[in-house]
């Protein structure tokens, strides 16, 4: 047991109450991240507007999921894993997309897989990626605008990420159809 609570919008800080609301009132529920998150009205409110930030970048849709996933499965998180798979097949992301990700397999598509390796290296290197990869990266069709980007996505995933690992976040009900475990990845 972590110790750490988990709020829900009847019961958290006062700060966090409006970002819980809020956040039911999107999901349809407050999830055990965010709830976890509500002990720290700050940490929720940063996680948030790095999402909405993430959320308008400049990435098309498909590839801001293999970010998600990807930036996961590399700091073996099986909360956001689980989440992220969930929400990428409900975004019509394909099946064998969000398989590969979870296995940290390539990817077929070349421009996805580009997102998934510069990603990648992001995470495991902490940023210090070599020149040579980003110039891999656009010339699969990409721009150094999605490079920032992709640290975006990675700077969002690190706040959740790291959170559940230290809370051992329950995982909810809504992503139990895409449980994951580090032993999954064939990193």
């Amino acid at each position: 047991m972590s110790g750490f609570r988990t709020y829900d919008e009847s019961d958290a800080p006062e700060a966090a109450r409006p970002m819980l609301e809020a956040a039911k009132k999107r999901m349809g529920f407050v999830t055990t991240l965010n709830g976890v998150m509500a002990e720290s009205p700050e940490l929720l409110a940063g996680y948030n507007a790095l999402a909405e930030q993430f959320g308008r970048s400049s990435l098309p849709a498909v590839a801001k999921q293999v970010v998600l996933i990807t930036a996961s499965v590399e700091n073996g998180c099986e909360y956001c894993v689980a989440a992220h798979s969930t929400l990428a097949l409900r975004a019509r992301v394909p099946a064998e997309v969000v398989e590969a990700l979870r296995a940290g397999r390539p990817l077929a598509d070349e421009a996805l897989e580009a997102v998934r390796r510069l990603t990648r290296a992001v995470v495991t290197r902490r940023g210090w990626v070599e020149e040579a990869e980003i110039e891999a990266f656009l010339a699969a069709g990409h721009t150094r605008r999605h490079v920032l980007d992709i640290v975006l996505g990675v700077g969002m995933k690190t706040l959740s990420n790291y959170t559940n690992h230290l809370a051992h976040t329950p995982l909810d009900p809504a992503w139990q159809g895409q449980e994951w475990t580090r032993e999954q990845a064939a990193l």
